[in-house]
C-alpha cells in the first residue's frame, strides 16, 4: 500500500487542450501545424519555470517567425484551455485524502494560470498536502530538484513516493531520484497500485 500519493496535474488530474480549444489559439495565432506548436512547446520549459507571459509569447514569435496582433487574447485563450478536469481523477483524490493518504501534487505550470485554476478548483486542491509547482520552485520537472523539493515539501524521502505522470520523460526522472513511479493510463490503473 503507497501511503505518499504524488500526482502530476496536466494529462492526469486536469485534462489537456481539447481541439476546439487548440484551433482558437491557433486563430489568435494566425499559424497552425508544427511551425506554430513546435515553438509553443520549445518555449514551454522557461515559462513553467516563471517567465512572464508577455516574453513568453514574445519568444514563440521569435521561434516562429511571427508577429502575433493581439498578445493579451492569445494568453487569454491558452489559460483557459487548461482549466478542465477529469472528475473521475478529482473523485479518486477526494477518496484518498478521506482514507489518509498524503498526498501531493508536482506540476510543470505557468504562474499567470494558478489564479485561475485555484479559483475553479480550490475545494478539491485542499485535500493535498502539499502542492509543488515549477513557477514557483523556479525548476520544473524533469529537472531533480523538482522531485527533491516535492518530497521534501511532504516530509519524506524520494524513495517513500509514488508518483503518476503521463509523460514518461518525467516518470524516468522521477525513477533517477529514487521515487516509484509509474506512467499515468486511467483512475483504475492508481487505484490498483495504490492499494
Amino acid at each position: 500500500m503507497a501511503d505518499v500519493i504524488v500526482f502530476d496535474l496536466y494529462g492526469v488530474i486536469a485534462r489537456t487542450q481539447t481541439p476546439a480549444a487548440i484551433a482558437r489559439i491557433e486563430g489568435l495565432a494566425g499559424l497552425s501545424g508544427a511551425p506554430f506548436w513546435d515553438a509553443y512547446w520549445a518555449c514551454r520549459p522557461a515559462y513553467d519555470a516563471g517567465q512572464e507571459s508577455a516574453a513568453y509569447w514574445a519568444a514563440v514569435a521569435g521561434r516562429a517567425g511571427a508577429a502575433f496582433a493581439d498578445v493579451p487574447a492569445l494568453i487569454e485563450a491558452d489559460l483557459e484551455s487548461w482549466c478542465e478536469v477529469d472528475d473521475r481523477m478529482v473523485e479518486l483524490v477526494i477518496e484518498l485524502a478521506g482514507r489518509g493518504r498524503t498526498l501531493g501534487l508536482l506540476s510543470n505550470t505557468i504562474s499567470d494560470l494558478l489564479p485561475r485554476f485555484e479559483a475553479r478548483h480550490g475545494a478539491w486542491l485542499s485535500r493535498f498536502d502539499a502542492l509543488t509547482y515549477s513557477c514557483r520552485i523556479g525548476v520544473a520537472k524533469p529537472d531533480p530538484r523538482a522531485y527533491e523539493i516535492c518530497a521534501e515539501r511532504l516530509g519524506v524521502a524520494p524513495a517513500d513516493v509514488l508518483f503518476f505522470d503521463d509523460s514518461e520523460r518525467n516518470v524516468i526522472a522521477a525513477r533517477e531520484v529514487g521515487m516509484r513511479a509509474e506512467v499515468f493510463s486511467s483512475p483504475s490503473q492508481v487505484r490498483a497500485l495504490v492499494g
